[in-house]
Formats: structure tokens, C-alpha cells, sequence
């Protein structure tokens, strides 16, 4: 991407709470690069194939969707989210993370680990779902997606801010000087932010070169003192779901930055040099592993869903077709641990009934009790967990039997 270097003095400060050496004055160089309207992308056509395949991945993931597999769409963003927590080293087990779900969805809190992993769901449905629809994406949509995503964190003072200090990648905790990475200075940033929204409201190029501009843009401007990462990952799917391409199923991008996350890295440095065509097609071809992960996934949870089926009407009291246990196996990939309350109220079914089914489930090996006592009781969907963890692993699930 093309830009310059800013020359800047770090002022000595003999209050800082540092060794002596990094109270001393030194000098630095901030990387402004050129907006993106100024920017002339050239595809070759090897590169123009491969961003053309990336998107129609996307597409054909896309081409079943319709509200009967809305559960289906929530557990991959929720893959989605998890894993570009995973980029910047947040992670837990799988089983862990949904035992928080269950407890924030309960209303007692979990740890806050926990806590800034669930957030990140948040503010992944918030870009998709709010600011993904706005007429015209702003700066008020990013701050809002960040402040969601950090409301919960120990650092949650920073939560919707734009920096007003100078941050830097690298180096030492004190001063940038030395840093490997130094963004622009606060000043650009207005004029800077402005440009990438301008540019996600742009349908000039293709949605796919679209949302990786606007990516590797937004993570060099770094205009958060925190969780940049995580939002310039959300305005991914921004893009692509504004443009059309990904309306209801996102493609799980972060499994496969995470898994390869010194390649990703290396890829937005190189975006801030002359590789502008080398990130894109990084991006494309990361696109295109992403969304096949995700049409696995999303046949695999669907065979899973009707093996859960069989064992029902294999019971010697098989519910009748309007009860309520078929419409929970329905919505099982939603919450893979789930509660009566839970049940009640995303089905909209009597708890009475709730209970009943549960229990059906039960006794048809769908749902695994998580404890022996009747207050607070949680089930765990059987096998549905275990997969979810193959994949946020970048796993590919076997093709259906």
C-alpha cells in the first residue's frame, strides 16, 4: 500500500514508570499510507481467477440459505467469532466456552476470558445484523461494533474510543521506538476512517477485493488502543454481507488466519509495502478454504441433526410430528447446551412441553444431562460440541455416511 513515513520525537518523561532507558527522548517513523480512493488495483488474471472462485465459494455456500437454517448461520458466526479471538491468543475449550454461554444466558458471570469471547459474538452479530444495514456505513458503526466487542473486557475504558495517543506493533511496552509496526499518527485518523467507510460503501470493485482492502486498511490505520483485530475482522463480513454475496451463511475466514496466523501476519505486513496483489490473493485463497470448511460444516451438523431424528422415531414413544422435541433438534446448533428457560423461549412452546421433550431427547441419546439435580439443569446436544471443535480447529468433517 502505498504511503510515507511521519518522523516523530518521543518526549522524555521522568514520571513514566519504566527502566531509565525507555524514559529517554528517541525518534521514531509513523506509516501513513495513502487513502484506499487513491489506490489503482491491478488483477492479473491468474489472481482475477482466484478472487472470482473465492467469491462464487461464498455464493454456493450461500445458496440454501433461507430462515429454516438460521441456527445453522448463528453457529458459524459464532465459529467465526470465536476464531478471530483465537488470532489474538483468547481462546478456550470448546466445552468450557459453551458452559459460559449457559451461565451468561442463566445471568450468573463467567470468567473474563469468557466474558470478552462471548462479547466478541456480540459485536460479530452486531456488525452483521445492525451495521452490515445501515444506508451508510460511518465511524459511528465501527465504534459501536468496538465498543461491543470490549464493553465486558478488563480494558473496557477504551471500549468505542478512537485513540488519541500514539499506539505502535512490537518493540517495547514503554515507547514505539524499535517497535515493528508504528500506525499512523492520531491526527490522520478522522481523514483515514472516513476513507474506509467511504470505501465500504463503494461498489466499485469486487465485493471479495472489496473486504480485503478494507481489512488490511483498517488493521494498518490501528485506530483502537485495543481489539482492532477483532473489529477489522468483523468489517469483513461487513462487506461481504452488504454486497450481497454472504446474506445469511459468513465464511469462517478467521479458522484459517488463526491456523495459520504467522502467514496472516505476514500478509498485512506485506500489504504496507508493495504487496497489495500479494495480500489479496492470501485473502482469496483463505476465502476459498474458509467457505468449503464452512459447507462441510454446515452438512455435517445437517446429518447430524437427522441421525438425532432417527434415534426419536426409533423410541417406543416417538412424539407426535407438531412436538416440541423435533422443533428443538431444529434449533440445537444454536445452543449446543441447553436449558429449559433456554428451550421455552427460542421455541415459544409451553414449558411443560419443554420438559417433556427434553426428557425424550433424553431417552433417545440427543441430549446428555450435565448434572443430577432438578434446579438449573443443563443438557449438552450429544456429538454437536466435539464437531464444533473440529472445525474451529480448521478441520475438515468427513463427508455424511
Amino acid at each position: 500500500m502505498p504511503g510515507h513515513l511521519v518522523p516523530r520525537t518521543w518526549q522524555y518523561d521522568p514520571t513514566l514508570d519504566a527502566p531509565a532507558v525507555y524514559k529517554r527522548a528517541c525518534q521514531y517513523e509513523a506509516f501513513v499510507p495513502d487513502e484506499l480512493a487513491s489506490l489503482s488495483v491491478q488483477l492479473d488474471a491468474q489472481l482475477a481467477g482466484l478472487v472470482s472462485e473465492a467469491e462464487h465459494a461464498i455464493r454456493v455456500l450461500n445458496d440454501e440459505a433461507g430462515p429454516a437454517l438460521d441456527p445453522l448461520a448463528r453457529l458459524l458466526l459464532r465459529t467465526e467469532s470465536i476464531a478471530s479471538s483465537k488470532v489474538e491468543g483468547l481462546q478456550l475449550g470448546v466445552r468450557e466456552l459453551a458452559r459460559a454461554e449457559a451461565k451468561a444466558e442463566s445471568g450468573s458471570k463467567p470468567s473474563p476470558t469468557a466474558m470478552e469471547l462471548l462479547a466478541n459474538i456480540d459485536a460479530m452479530l452486531l456488525a452483521v445484523d445492525e451495521a452490515a444495514t445501515v444506508e451508510r456505513f460511518g465511524v459511528t458503526e465501527i465504534t459501536a461494533v468496538h465498543r461491543r466487542l470490549l464493553e465486558r473486557a478488563p480494558h473496557q475504558h477504551i471500549a468505542g474510543h478512537i485513540r488519541t495517543q500514539q499506539n505502535w506493533i512490537g518493540g517495547n511496552d514503554y515507547n514505539p521506538c524499535g517497535a515493528d509496526f508504528i500506525p499512523p499518527p492520531p491526527e490522520d485518523l478522522a481523514r483515514l476512517l472516513a476513507d474506509i467507510c467511504a470505501s465500504i460503501n463503494n461498489e466499485t470493485l469486487s465485493p471479495l477485493v472489496q473486504a480485503a482492502l478494507v481489512h488490511a486498511q483498517f488493521e494498518t490505520v490501528h485506530p483502537f488502543d485495543g481489539g482492532n483485530g477483532r473489529t477489522g475482522r468483523a468489517l469483513v463480513h461487513v462487506v461481504l454481507h452488504r454486497r450481497g454475496i454472504a446474506p445469511r451463511f459468513l465464511p469462517p475466514i478467521s479458522v484459517v488466519f488463526a491456523g495459520s496466523r504467522d502467514r496472516y501476519i505476514a500478509g498485512l505486513t506485506a500489504f504496507r509495502g508493495d504487496g497489495v496483489a500479494a495480500w489479496i490473493e492470501h485473502f482469496a485463497a483463505a476465502t476459498v478454504k474458509a467457505a468449503r470448511l464452512a459447507r462441510a460444516y454446515i452438512d455435517a451438523v445437517r446429518a447430524m441433526q437427522e441421525r438425532w431424528r432417527q434415534q426419536l422415531r426409533a423410541t417406543d414413544t416417538a412424539p407426535r410430528a407438531d412436538a416440541a422435541a423435533w422443533t428443538i433438534i431444529d434449533l440445537l446448533p444454536a445452543h449446543p447446551m441447553i436449558s429449559a428457560p433456554v428451550a421455552t423461549a427460542v421455541t415459544g412452546r409451553a414449558r411443560g412441553r419443554i420438559y417433556e421433550a427434553i426428557e425424550q431427547l433424553v431417552t433417545a441419546g440427543v441430549l446428555l444431562p450435565l448434572s443430577a439435580g432438578r434446579r438449573n439443569r443443563w443438557w449438552e446436544a450429544v456429538g454437536l460440541l466435539d464437531l464444533i471443535g473440529q472445525v474451529e480447529a480448521g478441520e475438515v468433517p468427513p463427508p455424511a455416511a
